[in-house]
């Protein structure tokens, strides 16, 4: 079974500078729990890695975060798809914590716990820290212009650009990458 890994705010919902702090605030991207049922369906595991800093931040607890998180579950079962696990960075920056993206940490946890390797493995971000992380494992790093993800593809256009963005795919949001992705799967290898 192959592994897609998402970020979860800008990816599947709707971020806010002022943080997602109750499931009421939580809001799905139009699109993306239709992706995600559509990657269950091709058999693929749906795992997230996802900073919640606002925790460290005291801005709301782990209960929380699980509240939000069971909303996110079951509104993801309710179109047919399953997240398989959640990683999460409950840390600050100022922490200089192993597990907040851009550092691998939770992408190495996720591939430990998962027991699976992370090469060639697509992670799909809004952000650097999330191009970084995938980049820092050796995975796909996939760029989605939802959330944050229109501006950190411009800053990435800019001639400073370095070496390694010319590996990260962009799509409109999570609905066109799982819809390339599979294209590229069904369609017949050459050779």
């Amino acid at each position: 079974m192959a592994l897609v890994i998402l970020d979860r705010d800008g990816v599947i919902n709707f971020d806010s500078e002022d943080y997602i702090k109750s499931p009421d605030e939580w809001r799905p991207i139009p699109g993306s729990l239709e992706a995600i049922a559509r990657l269950c369906r091709a058999n693929f595991r749906v795992v997230l890695a996802t900073n919640q800093s606002g925790i460290g931040r005291g801005l709301f607890d782990v209960d929380t975060l699980n509240r939000i998180h069971q909303k996110m579950i079951a509104q993801v079962q309710e179109k047919g798809g399953k997240i398989d696990a959640i990683f999460f960075c409950p840390h600050t920056p100022e922490d200089h914590c192993i597990c907040r993206k851009p550092k691998p940490g939770l992408l190495l946890e996720a591939s430990k716990r998962l027991r699976l390797p992370l090469a060639g493995i697509p992670f799909v971000g809004d952000s650097d820290t999330d191009v970084e992380a995938a980049l820092a494992v050796g995975a796909q790093p996939v760029l989605v212009k939802t959330g944050d993800g229109r501006a950190t593809h411009a800053a990435r256009l800019t001639p400073n650009q370095e070496p390694a963005s010319a590996r990260v795919s962009v799509y409109a949001d999570l609905a066109a990458f799982v819809v390339a992705l599979l294209d590229r799967r069904a369609a017949p290898q050459a050779g």
